[in-house]
Formats: structure tokens, C-alpha cells, sequence
């Protein structure tokens, strides 16, 4: 018998040797879930500026968290009666987070008379007790399927899920799988079904659409993507140590010490896990493309850099959290200019770039890849709309984490996203988290169409949220590089630090938000996450209300910013289901001359299809302001968000009306308050 051990061994691929990373309307949950865990801390009061320990997530051994799951699993039909779900509906077991003062984040999936409920996934936080202190779900909608027997048929959904899945660049005639479902991601929860189609897309990557369509009407009701791409810098990370195994003579790269992740080479396959690399010394590479094992080299460091990140840094054991490694793929496809990430294999794909002359394997890209991994085992965030926009900023945010933990000389953190790769051919990075714009397509704050946008371009906003939350706003140089961070609202941010700007977002990730959290619901989750780790009265809590507001989602702290001042309504107004325009006032007195050109709108609406609404403000003159359109595809939860309004030509003094209409049938809302604050 051969026995294997794991060696760590010095791999030159560089000259220079370098030192050895919720939905809104779920709000008055979360605030329950903040104040009683604060109440159970056991300091009353957590010190300014330091993380409230209570309220840490601790870290689990393998199997410390197997047997929690194993726990919940066996209390699940008592947990399901508890929060008060129907005989039909059963849980499903998905992850477990613990905080040191007992307190039980459990992840369910939901079933409905047998069926799974795409959108229908939630968080019980458990106390020590054993108590419920609060649920966090994906749709707050009463999951009630009157007939689940399809008037559509299963071969007539296959044929236009294909057709879709051509129309966008897909190879394949045929679906990969057809299933009955529970559609709850919008609005009222229907039968439907969920098709999946392989295949490659038209630029070589891998296909797995996912197209769910209404099996009363054959209407699509909702697609996404399963397979994450996103693309980081080629540059190599200089002469590092790997973590590899000796079997007999040879050394192979399997990382023994991060769960056995291994490292594979395609040779421009596009299929299969391909040939692990494997020779007889323990020197990978030569820093050039000319010798295969230099791409591999690169992949197999940044995924144990990236594990050493979510493990010294959150706690995190693992993509899962659950000890076990994924696997890296490396020299896919033929000039392909991507990476991506896929969760059918749990592994990461890397293309060798245009001319096959740089392969994306650098810190950045594992980071991000290995990122969809924890987000499609953690939030589940959709990859579609703003929770795809939030997946990829998830990834990016991470990645960004990853290339600051490593503190490599050849390849220093920073904020830029794939800025080695001169993918735009002169010199200019893919992605900026300063101000996103700067790419040509990526916004730099919400507004209500975000959602029909590239996922790579809907995330700046959560991209900018995070650099201003890190850095805040204005001209600064970080490690050589110069940013210059604006605003939404035009009013400064002071940043907390990456460190505690991660720990935030982290913590929401994972304990906050669900399968179709959108930018409202990122903000409540973000600050919940706050206020458990900081308190709810910290400048930690504050500046990520600021860094929110500087992205036009939501409210400044203290109801503006800047010494500004603020007016407010807070007397709820029915919304009818596709009626007439309702109004809420706002009477303005005492102040001299006209309104800003910067004026600050907050609102905050409840509905089940926001892209029903049309918003407008309304002056003191009668002249409408629109601030967010009519959107048939626009099918997130609720409006909370704050809007700038040029209101240069109204006088200040006045009554002001927020007039709010429903032009689509089969939903109503309330509009719960809304504010005017003058910086």
C-alpha cells in the first residue's frame, strides 16, 4: 500500500518571492431578532467600535455543525407547526449558523404537498432556550396552490424553455430536466414548472437556464442563470507555497490541509473533470504559459488563500462550511475569456484568456468564483434581477477581501476589479467599486428598472455600498491607487473599514437574507447585521444607513444627513389594486427661497409587485417629478428607497404630495410613510 502525506512545497511562477481573506417587509422581524439578542448578550451594551461577542458567529468543527443539522432535521415537522405553516408545507434542512449566546440561525427550504417552493426558503433564529425569537422568509405570501394538476403540458413548457435557451446563445435541443414546482418568487405562489437547459452558451460557456412557467397558462413567470461567471486579473501572484500530496514518487495538486481541494487540467476541454495534475517534483510551473502546471499553480494558491480568508476570517470551513474542498479546473475551452463557477460540480472553471495568453487564475477570480459557492449555500441569492446584482457584488466584495488578506507584493489589494487583465484593451480595469460607472455600463446607485439589467452591471450599487462603508466618500489613495467615491444624496460617508465593512456583510449573507433579497432588503439586512454586531446606536450602524443613502437605497441616519432637514408622514395610505392614484402630504413651512436641486425623497411603500407602481413627487406648484416607473419585469417586493429630485424652480414652502398609482391588476400595497429631508 502507498501511503500519501501532504507537503508544501515552493512553486516558481514569478521573479519575486512574496511572505507565506432579507427582504424589506421582513424589517420589524429583524428589529425583533436585534433587540432580543441584544437583551441576551451577556454586556448589556457592546463597547463602541468593538463586535458585541454575543453575537458572533462561533466556529463549528464539521462535525459540530453536522450534528446541528441533524437536530434541526429531527425537530423540523415541530419547527413547521411552530411559525405556523400549513399541513401541506414541509422544511427542508439547508445550513446552520450558532452565535456565541446560543442563538440557532437555521436555513430552510420549503416543500408544498410534495412539491419544492422555489422562493419559498426562510430563517428561524432559534434562542438557547430553545424559544423562536423571529422568521425571516422569502415571500411573506400564504403558500395556498388551490389545483396542482397542470392545464399545461410538460412536453409544451420543454419547447419554449429551449427556444429561450437558443435565443440566448444555447446549443442544446432538448431540455435537461423538467419538474412540477411551487412558484412563491413573486406575488401570489402558483404550480408551476421548472425547466433546465444545458448545453454551451454562444461564447463557450457552460448553460444551465433555468426557465419556470406557469402550468395554468404556459406563461414565464421567471429565468436565471445557474452558472456564475465573472472574470479578475491574469497577473500571477509571484513564487508561493502550495499545499500539495505525495503518493509514491509523484506529487499531485490536492490540497490535504483545505478539505483535499484539487486541481484539474482540462487541456482546452470543455466537459469532465479533466487530468489531475500530477508529476514527480514538487515544483509547479515556470511562470509562463509555455508549461501547463503555471496556470494550475495559480488556481490551486488562490483557492487556498481564499479558504484561509473564510476561515481566519469568519470562521468559515469551506465553501460549505462543512470541511470538504471543491476543485479547480483549469485550461477550459480554446481563448475562452472567462471563469465561472458552477454548482452542479461544486468547482471552479478558468479559461486561459484571448490568445490563450492569460489564463484568469488570479486571487481575485478564485475569490469571486469560490464566492458564488458560499452565497448559492448560504443566501441563495437568484441569480436574476437584484438579487443576482447582489450575488455578483457578493462575489466581487469577497474576492476584493480575498486580495487584501493575501497581502502579496505582486498582486496588492485593492478596489478594482480585473485591472490586470487590460480586457478593454488599454489599460482600464473590467469593474470599479469607487464609483462603478466608470466601466461604461455598471450603475452607481438603485433605481427601479436596476433589476432588468446584466447581474454584472445591477451590482455596482452594492459594489459602491461597500466602498463607501469601507473607505467613505471623496479622494483618497489606497495602496498607490487613487479613488474618488461620489454620492447619490451629494453628502460625504465616513467609511468604518474593509475589516468591519466585510464582518457586516458577511453576517447578512448568512443569517439575513434569502433566495430573493433585493436592495431594500439588503439594507435591512445589512443593518440588522449592524446592530447585532455593533448596536444599534454605533457609528458602525449609522455609517451603513449613510453608505446605503449614498446609493439611493433608503434613508440617511438620523432621517437625512448633513445637518439637513426633514419632513415626514408617517400616516399609513392604502394603495387599491390597479385604481386610481392615491396622495400623502407633506406641509413645508418656515424656510426662505426654493427648494435644493439636490432634495432628498424617502419612501417607503409595501407591495407585492412593485414594478406595478408609478411614483411621483408633486410640488408646492403642481408640477410632477416622476421617481420610479411603470415596470412590467420589474417583480421585487416593496419600495424603500431614497431619490434625489431637482426642485430648484418649487418654493420650499408648500404642500408637497408623494402620489403613488397601481397600473397593474391582482396586487395592493400600503404607503407606509415617507420624508422630504433639505441638506
Amino acid at each position: 500500500m502507498l501511503s500519501s502525506t501532504s507537503r508544501r512545497r515552493t512553486s516558481h511562477i514569478s521573479h519575486r518571492r512574496t511572505a507565506t481573506v432579507a427582504l424589506a417587509g421582513v424589517a420589524a422581524l429583524i428589529a425583533a431578532a436585534v433587540q432580543s439578542g441584544a437583551a441576551s448578550a451577556a454586556p448589556a451594551k457592546p463597547q463602541a467600535g468593538k463586535v458585541n461577542p454575543a453575537h458572533v458567529a462561533v466556529k463549528l468543527t464539521p462535525s459540530q455543525r453536522a450534528e446541528l443539522i441533524r437536530h434541526a432535521d429531527a425537530q423540523k415537522a415541530a419547527t413547521a407547526r411552530s411559525i405556523g405553516l400549513g399541513a401541506k408545507e414541509k422544511l427542508v434542512v439547508h445550513d446552520v449558523v450558532k452565535d456565541a449566546d446560543g442563538t440557532v440561525h437555521t436555513r430552510y427550504e420549503r416543500t408544498y404537498a410534495g412539491l419544492p417552493v422555489l422562493g419559498g426558503d426562510l430563517i428561524v433564529d432559534t434562542a438557547r432556550s430553545g424559544a423562536t425569537k423571529s422568521v425571516i422568509k422569502a415571500t411573506n405570501a400564504s403558500l395556498k396552490v388551490a389545483d396542482l394538476t397542470p392545464a399545461v403540458s410538460k412536453a409544451s413548457v420543454e419547447k419554449q424553455a429551449v427556444q429561450r435557451a437558443k435565443a440566448l446563445g444555447g446549443s442544446k435541443s432538448a431540455a435537461d430536466s423538467v419538474r412540477r414546482v411551487i412558484w412563491a418568487g413573486s406575488g401570489k405562489p402558483v404550480l408551476a414548472y421548472e425547466t433546465v437547459v444545458g448545453g454551451l452558451q454562444d461564447d463557450g460557456t457552460p448553460n444551465q437556464l433555468h426557465v419556470v412557467t406557469d402550468a395554468a397558462t404556459g406563461k414565464k413567470l421567471f429565468e436565471y442563470q445557474g452558472i456564475k461567471t465573472g472574470i479578475g486579473n491574469t497577473q500571477y501572484s509571484g513564487q508561493v507555497t502550495l499545499t500539495t500530496t505525495q503518493s509514491g514518487s509523484n506529487y499531485t495538486l490536492n490540497d490535504g490541509a483545505r478539505g483535499n481541494h484539487k486541481t484539474y487540467n482540462l487541456n482546452r476541454g470543455t466537459s469532465g473533470t479533466g487530468t489531475l495534475f500530477s508529476q514527480t517534483n514538487d515544483t509547479w510551473g515556470n511562470g509562463t504559459t509555455s508549461n501547463a502546471a503555471t496556470a494550475g499553480a495559480d488556481a490551486h494558491y488562490g483557492a487556498a488563500v481564499t479558504w484561509d480568508f473564510y476561515k481566519n476570517v469568519f470562521g468559515r470551513s469551506g465553501i460549505k462550511n462543512n470541511g470538504v474542498g471543491a476543485y479547480s479546473r483549469v485550461h477550459y475551452g480554446n481563448a475562452y475569456v472567462n471563469a465561472f463557477w458552477d454548482d452542479s460540480c461544486f468547482c471552479m472553471t478558468y479559461g486561459d484568456g484571448s490568445g490563450n495568453a492569460d489564463p484568469l487564475t488570479s486571487l481575485d477570480v478564485a475569490g469571486h468564483e469560490m464566492s458564488h459557492g458560499v452565497t448559492a449555500n448560504t443566501a441563495g441569492l437568484n441569480y436574476s434581477g437584484e438579487s443576482g446584482g447582489l450575488n455578483e457584488a457578493t462575489s466581487d466584495i469577497m474576492g476584493t477581501g480575498v486580495e487584501f488578506y493575501a497581502n502579496n507584493s505582486s498582486d496588492v489589494g485593492d478596489y478594482l476589479i480585473g485591472e490586470k487583465i487590460d480586457i478593454n484593451g488599454d489599460g482600464t480595469p473590467l469593474r470599479y467599486m469607487d464609483k462603478p460607472s466608470k466601466d461604461g455600463a455598471s450603475k452607481d446607485s438603485w433605481y427601479s428598472g436596476i433589476g432588468s439589467i446584466d447581474v454584472h452591471y445591477s451590482s455596482g450599487p452594492a459594489n459602491h455600498f461597500f466602498y463607501l462603508l469601507s473607505e467613505g466618500s471623496g479622494t483618497k489613495v489606497i495602496n498607490g491607487v487613487t479613488y474618488n467615491s461620489p454620492t447619490a444624496d451629494g453628502l460625504p460617508v465616513t467609511g468604518i473599514g474593509r475589516d468591519k465593512a466585510l464582518q457586516i456583510w458577511y453576517r447578512a449573507l448568512t443569517t439575513k437574507w434569502t433566495s430573493t433579497t433585493n436592495y431594500a432588503g439588503a439594507r435591512t439586512g445589512t443593518l440588522a447585521a449592524a446592530g447585532e454586531l455593533y448596536g444599534t446606536t454605533s457609528a458602525e450602524y449609522k455609517a451603513v444607513q449613510d453608505a446605503w443613502a449614498g446609493v439611493a437605497v433608503g434613508a440617511r441616519s438620523g432621517g437625512g444627513g448633513g445637518g439637513g432637514t426633514s419632513y415626514e408622514n408617517t400616516s399609513p395610505v392604502s394603495i387599491p389594486d390597479n385604481g386610481p392614484a392615491v396622495t400623502s402630504n407633506i406641509t413645508v413651512s418656515g424656510r426662505s427661497g426654493n427648494a435644493p436641486s439636490n432634495l432628498s425623497v424617502s419612501v417607503d411603500i409595501t407591495h407585492t409587485w412593485r414594478g406595478d407602481l408609478v411614483i411621483d413627487l408633486v410640488g408646492p406648484s403642481g408640477t410632477s417629478y416622476r421617481l420610479k416607473n411603470f415596470s412590467s419585469s420589474d417583480s421585487a417586493d416593496n419600495v424603500s428607497e431614497t431619490y434625489t429630485v431637482n426642485a430648484s424652480s418649487e418654493s420650499a414652502n408648500g404642500t408637497w404630495k408623494l402620489k403613488v398609482q397601481d397600473q397593474a391588476a391582482q396586487d395592493v400595497g400600503t404607503i407606509n410613510s415617507w420624508k422630504l429631508t433639505f441638506p
